[in-house]
């Protein structure tokens, strides 16, 4: 199976960044990646001033998706994740998270892993691995790897993890793919402005659909669909999570708006993703079984 490095490394998704590899639909391939931090922490004695904030966020890529064109849905079918480090990095304190006007200094925190648990002072946490960044180049303007929006990109959404399909937006030849910011576990939110970032590698395929009328990106688990949706305040994005949801249920369910909006009402969970990034991101969930 290939193997993508990751030396193979970005920092923004952008239309004018050469593939380092061409895949076929159906191909499977391993996508090695660095923590959100570059790697660079391994001490909670190292200086926070030291941290290179220009190598945030690195992303394994770009991937070029043969057959992949303008106008098509990407799928991305989340095959495995291995987690490569025994240990993650946590950051939080000033001008960090939620709380960061609270905090006078800076924190670093190195959380051991051990037998799928994380060991966080002295709680024992079940490690749930999930990706953070993951998307396709905009059309036009390049867009930093920390910021989310249609294109995919830093969503910091736990639902997207082993066994998960994520569908993007083709917006150039290729799609030009990539992936990075691992979390061995995160809650909704993310307030501190960290999960427990690790390395890890990925194993995706990919599959690519026409004729799809949908506002992306789309998460779907064996359980649940989710429509996703990013923008400056939780408000906002919660209504567009909302729309995107009800196009999705009229085009591919036949539904009228205002049956879509009575259903969503009854059945729909709307869900924080992470409200630290540049952009505020919510998901909105639909049980499969209830469209089945």
């Amino acid at each position: 199976m290939i193997k993508v490095s990751k030396e193979n490394t970005i920092f923004a998704f952008s239309s004018k960044k050469e593939p380092v590899i061409t895949v076929k639909p159906k191909e499977k391939i391993i996508i090695e990646t660095m923590d959100a931090l570059s790697d660079e922490i391994h001490s909670e004695d190292q200086p926070f001033e030291a941290i290179d904030w220009e190598k945030v966020n690195p992303a394994t890529g770009p991937i070029f998706v043969e057959g992949a064109k303008p106008g098509d849905v990407l799928e991305v079918k989340i095959e495995k994740i291995i987690i490569t480090r025994d240990y993650g990095v946590m950051l939080t304190g000033k001008d960090m998270g939620v709380l960061g006007e609270r905090f006078n200094k800076n924190y670093i925190k190195i959380v051991p892993i051990k037998n799928d648990k994380a060991y966080l002072y002295d709680y024992e946490i079940p490690i749930n691995p999930m990706i953070g960044v993951i998307g396709t180049a905009p059309k036009e303007d390049e867009i930093p790897c920390g910021t989310p929006g249609e294109h995919g990109g830093n969503m910091d959404c736990k639902v997207i993890k082993e066994g998960s399909i994520v569908y993007l937006p083709v917006n150039v030849e290729g799609a030009l793919f990539a992936l990075g910011d691992l979390h061995a576990a995160m809650g909704d939110g993310e307030v501190c402005v960290t999960g427990i970032e690790v390395p890890a590698e990925v194993t995706v395929s990919f599959n690519i659909l026409k004729n799809k009328n949908w506002s992306l990106p789309i998460i779907k688990t064996e359980d649940q669909i989710y429509t996703v949706a990013s923008k400056m305040s939780l408000d906002e994005a919660a209504k567009k999570a909302t729309i995107n949801m009800v196009t999705f249920l009229s085009h591919e369910y036949n539904l009228s708006e205002e049956k879509a909006m009575f259903l969503l009402s009854v059945v729909g969970n709307l869900q924080i993703c992470q409200i630290v990034d540049p952009l505020k991101t919510v998901r909105m969930e639909m049980p499969l079984e209830i469209l089945n």
